[in-house]
């Protein structure tokens, strides 16, 4: 089963220096049948403009997962860890007992991300932070970018059943993701107009799936496609 969630449907709230929309309820947005996914609890799509950012804050108990789209997204935390990541590069925070940090985009331009929060295996687990290149042009079908299962050893790590996987294909290639029995995909093209299993999806806009046992992905137009796997 497959449900289109359009992008002009999702919730959220434009700012000034932030335009948020969100694919679960999230802040003052709420709604009853979009409380999360599986363990997915949290996708929201941010532009964040230029200068501007989101000042020391703390979390606690969640696997956060920042996918940049466009521009780039600067990182400072309590635990002193920094780091800058550029489009198509993933930073992933294990919140765990609890961390404070600060996102800004200290670019010219704005700054597009996408942000992803999965929740953890079990809660009280010391934070973390990490971050990593996956450049677009080098991803063959689907690249796996974070990963709480065995076996995947070229991603970032996270403490969730779940995996974050991307996808960057020419107008008519496809590409495929199988899901194990019992698992939930939410699935988003960043770009681009593209069909999975014959539903038509434009960018930004959100696929749930779930009882389907291969996601077949077309691109209509070059398209950027990122996918969480879930329980």
């Amino acid at each position: 089963m497959l449900e289109l969630r359009p992008f002009n449907t999702l919730g959220g709230a434009n700012h000034g220096w932030l335009d948020a929309h969100h694919h679960f309820s999230f802040a003052e947005y709420y709604d009853p049948k979009r409380m999360n996914w599986g363990n997915l609890r949290v996708w929201n799509d941010d532009v964040i403009a230029p200068g501007t950012g989101f000042p020391k804050h703390p979390h606690r108990d969640m696997e956060i997962i920042t996918y940049v789209r466009e521009g780039a997204i600067s990182h400072e935390d309590n635990l002193g860890n920094k780091g800058r990541t550029e489009a198509g590069d993933v930073q992933v925070m294990s919140a765990g007992t609890g961390i404070a940090h600060s996102e800004y985009n200290r670019e010219s331009t704005p700054t597009k991300i996408f942000q992803i929060w999965i929740i953890p295996n079990q809660e009280g687990d010391a934070p973390s932070w990490g971050a990593k290149p996956f450049p677009k042009g080098q991803r063959e079908g689907f690249v796996t970018l974070a990963s709480g299962k065995q076996g995947d050893h070229e991603s970032l790590t996270i403490r969730a059943d779940a995996r974050l996987v991307a996808a960057n294909l020419k107008a008519g290639e496809s590409a495929e993701y199988r899901l194990d029995s019992g698992r939930r995909a939410y699935l988003v093209p960043a770009t681009g107009l593209i069909e999975v299993n014959g539903l038509r999806a434009q960018a930004r806009d959100g696929v749930a799936a779930v009882d389907e046992t291969v996601l077949r992905v077309t691109a209509i137009d070059d398209s950027e496609i990122v996918l969480v796997d879930v329980a």
